[in-house]
């Protein structure tokens, strides 16, 4: 926004430090006049007239009239003192001020310049001022926090539109190749390709979207309202079953009662990416999936276990990361298209909860999902 340019904050503390100098000297002055020359008669009568008797050499000389200073006399002595001095206060005052207007807003310069490195896209400057805590200081750390942020969320923009891009290209890639097939061989039968264009197109609406989910999560262009934790659980554990029953699986459902405030059609959707998780990356058969809910003073609490091969904390430190399908990102049947943890990590932030990821000494993984508890409703007494 354009604006007209109007003084500098350090001309405008130089003029303050020097007003309230003056205003301090002349409030000096005015004490010495009402306290010292007010006392001070504006006439004082000669008290010793001459005698005009004749001088003998020799002899002291007769005491002359006694000059006793009167008011004027000292407003006339005192006058131009006082002029210099306020002339020297207010240049003592611009100078001073100027150098300690410079020297107190020199780290706000370093954030300004940050600010504009910033604008320009470089998000990688850091202000890192020395000294003790201050405002300034206060300042600059929340700056350098806030440009460390953005950094990293660009970089994960960056990655996660290549990411997509990379997997949006490869099912039209794969339907064009189909299509050039069928073109170039018009007696070839048609049934197994329609069937891969079939799956292949399923699969780009999935992802497609996932990544609507995805933006709307992180948008948090969504209402608040009342949610169970453990109903949508439950429902998802109910979508899910016939998978895990495909599939040899166990699904064991148990906890309480979790209250918390946010979007149902999310929050069953976090739900049903944390079973769908934890049945797809499971063991071939015989496996278990456990799926509890726990209430906190200040939180509730979506726990999600699984039975599979043992992970090393490294590899599920990179497991919310876009696209990212356990050890490898090679889709098999019903492994999603990458987003599923992403998604329960998008939508966890944007209810204000946590997420936490930990591999069990068993094999598997734990996945824990705190948002916060729902308000208890406050009970009026008749």
């Amino acid at each position: 926004m354009a604006r007209e340019q109007g003084w500098s904050v350090r001309l405008k503390l130089t003029l303050s430090y020097a007003g309230f100098l003056m205003i301090a000297g002349a409030l000096l002055l005015a004490v010495v006049w009402v306290f010292l020359l007010r006392y001070v008669p504006d006439v004082i009568a000669d008290p010793l007239p001459t005698t005009g008797l004749p001088h003998v050499r020799g002899t002291p000389s007769p005491p002359g009239p006694m000059v006793i200073p009167d008011r004027h006399d000292l407003l006339v002595a005192f006058g131009p003192k006082v002029a210099l001095m306020l002339v020297f206060l207010l240049a003592f005052g611009l100078l001073g001020g100027w150098i300690l207007a410079g020297r107190m807003l020199a780290p706000l310069a370093q954030i300004t310049q940050a600010t504009r490195l910033a604008t320009t896209g470089t998000l990688s400057h850091r202000i890192e001022l020395e000294g003790r805590g201050d405002e300034f200081r206060e300042l600059a750390d929340s700056f350098d926090t806030m440009l460390a942020r953005l950094e990293a969320h660009d970089a994960e923009q960056q990655r996660f539109a290549a990411n997509a891009s990379h997997e949006l290209r490869t099912p039209l890639a794969i339907t064009q190749t189909l299509l050039d097939v069928a073109r170039n061989d018009p007696d070839r039968d048609n049934g197994k390709l329609v069937e891969h264009l079939h799956s292949i197109n399923t699969r780009a609406i999935d992802l497609t979207e996932a990544l609507l989910v995805l933006s709307r999560a992180n948008q948090r262009s969504f209402t608040r309202e009342p949610v169970d934790l453990s109903l949508a659980a439950e429902e998802a554990a109910e979508t899910l079953l016939p998978l895990a029953e495909a599939r040899g699986l166990t699904i064991e459902t148990e906890g309480d009662i979790t209250p918390t405030m946010g979007s149902r059609t999310l929050i069953v959707q976090l739900a049903t990416n944390l079973l769908h998780n934890a049945i797809v990356h499971n063991l071939p058969a015989g496996g278990t999936v456990w799926v509890t809910t726990r209430v906190r003073p200040q939180s509730v609490q979506l726990i999600v276990e699984n039975t599979g091969e043992k992970l090393t904390p490294q590899l599920v430190s990179t497991l919310v990361e876009p696209f990212q399908r356990g050890t490898e990102r090679i889709r098999t049947d019903h492994s999603g298209v990458g987003l599923g943890l992403a998604i329960v990590k998008s939508i966890t932030e944007a209810h204000d909860g946590t997420l936490t990821l930990t591999p069990r000494p068993d094999g598997g993984l734990r996945v824990t999902v705190e948002l916060p508890a729902a308000p208890r409703p406050v009970r009026t007494t008749v």
